[in-house]
């Protein structure tokens, strides 16, 4: 079985948080975490299987450490990676822009050859606007998750996701 390279940013600790969280359900061995910050473009050559992660700030904004590797991120070729993507957002107080950064990362692996996986339903959510969501607008383009408004499902939610995304990687 081959790894899988988790990258994630965070300001507060929830998305590192999570990041553990999918990590433990992997299982032991099974993923490499990276936190943005610290990490480089040639860490995502290291793996076929990759799990981005962050939350968006404000008015649809990236976490810093991604704002901080973006440009770089763009440049990264995904071809021949499945990628898939989880974000934390606040689904009442910015409703407008809710998963925004998780969306705008998805959007930038796909177009770089990236195969997406780990699509999520959009049920059990309000909110107005998301460039997370699927031209359908019936799912989103990873697992979301409000830490602000529903922290008593992120448990569930990203053990759904892991099975989910384990059987999409063919684990």
């Amino acid at each position: 079985m081959s790894k899988i390279g988790l990258f994630y940013g965070t300001d507060t600790g929830n998305t590192e948080r999570v990041a553990d969280m999918i990590k433990d359900k992997f299982g032991a061995g099974a993923v490499d975490v990276y936190d943005i910050a610290a990490a480089k473009a040639a860490d995502f050559a290291k793996y076929d299987k990759i799990i981005l992660g962050q939350p968006t700030w404000y008015y649809g904004e990236l976490q810093s450490s991604w704002d901080d590797f973006w440009e770089e991120f763009k440049g990264i070729d995904f071809s021949g990676k499945t990628v898939a993507c989880f974000g934390l957002g606040d689904q009442a107080d910015y409703s407008e822009y809710f998963l925004d950064a998780m969306g705008m990362m998805h959007d930038v692996a796909v177009e770089n050859g990236a195969t997406p996986a780990g699509y999520t339903s959009t049920d059990g959510f309000e909110f107005d606007e998301s460039k997370a969501v699927t031209e359908d607008g019936e799912f989103f383009v990873g697992l979301g998750i409000d830490e602000d408004q529903q922290p008593e499902l992120t448990e569930g939610r990203v053990s759904d996701w892991v099975e989910q995304v384990r059987e999409e990687f063919g684990m």
